[in-house]
C-alpha cells in the first residue's frame, strides 16, 4: 500500500499560506522552446501556490502559442492539481463508464485518472498500465472533444515510459499541395476501445465514436492542424476502403515525422499540459517490473471541431 502513503494521501493535505504567498500576481516565469515545432518548459512557477489572473492568462497564451508546456519539480496535491487544470478551462468529466474504472480510482478526487502499471493482489490499480501507445489525439472518439490534457508524474521507470507529442499545424503546413486538396474538406471516422493502446487490440468493453474533419482548424488560434491518428482514425468518409487506409497510412507516416516531434523524458514531478486540438501524442515501451504512476485530468471541448 506504499502509494496510498506515499503519494495519494495528498488527497486533503490543505495548508494554510500567508496571502502575500498563496497569489502568484506579478511573479515573472520564463518559457524555454523544447525543439522547433512543439513544446516549451516554463520555469519559475510554483503550481503549488495559487496565482493571480495575471499568470493564469499569461500561462494560457504560452499554452495556446506552443501546445506543451512543462513544470519541472511540482509538488502538487489533488487538489492543486485539480486548481491547476482550472487555468486552462473547465475540468472535464471522465469518459469511460464507472463500472470500468481501475480499483485506484476509488483513492482519486472526482474526474482525476490514474495512469499506472502497479499491480495490487495481481489487479492493475490504473488505466492504460504497460507498454507501448500509439500515436493519438485524446477523445477524438467523442462528439466534443477535450481541449487539453495534463499529466503529472509520481513515480517513473528508469529508462523508457517517454512521451512523444507531434505538431498537427506542422505536419499540415508541410503537406504537398496535391495532398492538401486531396483531405480538403474531408471528414474521419474516429473509434476508440476504452483502455486500447495499439490500433485494434485490447481495450475493455465499452468504446466510443465520432466523426470530425481530417483537417481540424483551431478556434482559438485559427490555424490549421492535420487531425487524424494512428491508434483512432478508422476511415475516411465517401472513400472506397483501399482508398481510405492509402491515404490515412500516408498522413500518419506524414505526422509521425521525427522533425514535428518533440519526445519527453519524464522526471518525477514534471507536469505537462498538451493541446489535444492542434497535437498529438504517443508513449514509448518501458520496463513491465518498475512502477509507473501518473495522474491525469481534461481540460473540456468547448466548440465541435472544424
Amino acid at each position: 500500500m506504499r502509494i496510498l502513503a506515499s503519494h495519494l494521501a495528498l488527497r486533503h493535505r490543505a495548508v494554510a499560506r500567508p496571502q502575500a504567498e498563496a497569489l502568484m500576481s506579478d511573479q515573472a516565469f520564463k518559457v524555454q522552446k523544447l525543439s522547433q515545432h512543439i513544446g516549451a518548459e516554463v520555469q519559475g512557477i510554483d503550481l503549488s501556490r495559487e496565482m493571480g489572473g495575471d499568470v493564469a492568462h499569461a500561462l494560457h497564451a504560452a499554452w495556446l502559442d506552443h501546445a506543451v508546456l512543462l513544470f519541472r519539480d511540482q509538488k502538487l496535491s489533488q487538489e492543486d492539481f485539480l486548481r491547476v487544470t482550472s487555468y486552462f478551462g473547465t475540468l472535464a468529466k471522465l469518459t469511460r463508464p464507472a463500472k470500468f474504472f481501475p480499483k485506484g480510482y476509488s483513492r482519486l478526487l472526482p474526474n482525476i485518472m490514474m495512469i499506472s502499471n502497479i499491480r495490487e493482489n495481481g489487479e492493475t490499480i490504473g488505466a492504460l498500465p504497460d507498454g507501448e501507445m500509439h500515436f493519438h489525439h485524446d477523445q477524438i472518439h467523442s462528439e466534443i472533444p477535450h481541449n487539453g490534457t495534463l499529466l503529472y508524474s509520481l513515480e517513473i521507470p528508469t529508462h523508457g515510459g517517454d512521451t512523444l507529442f507531434a505538431s498537427g499545424y506542422a505536419a499540415y503546413d508541410a503537406l504537398d499541395p496535391e495532398t492538401k486538396k486531396a483531405i480538403d474538406g474531408k471528414r474521419a471516422h474516429n473509434f476508440y476501445n476504452y483502455g486500447s493502446t495499439l490500433r485494434g487490440k485490447g481495450g475493455v468493453e465499452a468504446h466510443s465514436e465520432a466523426v470530425h474533419p481530417v483537417v481540424r482548424t483551431h478556434e482559438d488560434t485559427g490555424r490549421k492542424a492535420l487531425y487524424v491518428n494512428r491508434l483512432m482514425t478508422r476511415s475516411i468518409e465517401g472513400m472506397p476502403e483501399p482508398q481510405s487506409e492509402k491515404l490515412l497510412d500516408k498522413l500518419f507516416e506524414h505526422s509521425e515525422r521525427p522533425e514535428f516531434v518533440y519526445r519527453h523524458k519524464w522526471r518525477v514531478g514534471d507536469l505537462l499540459i498538451w493541446d489535444n486540438r492542434c497535437s498529438m501524442h504517443a508513449r514509448d515501451d518501458f520496463p513491465s517490473d518498475q512502477r509507473r504512476l501518473m495522474l491525469r485530468t481534461t481540460v473540456e471541448g468547448t466548440v465541435r471541431p472544424y
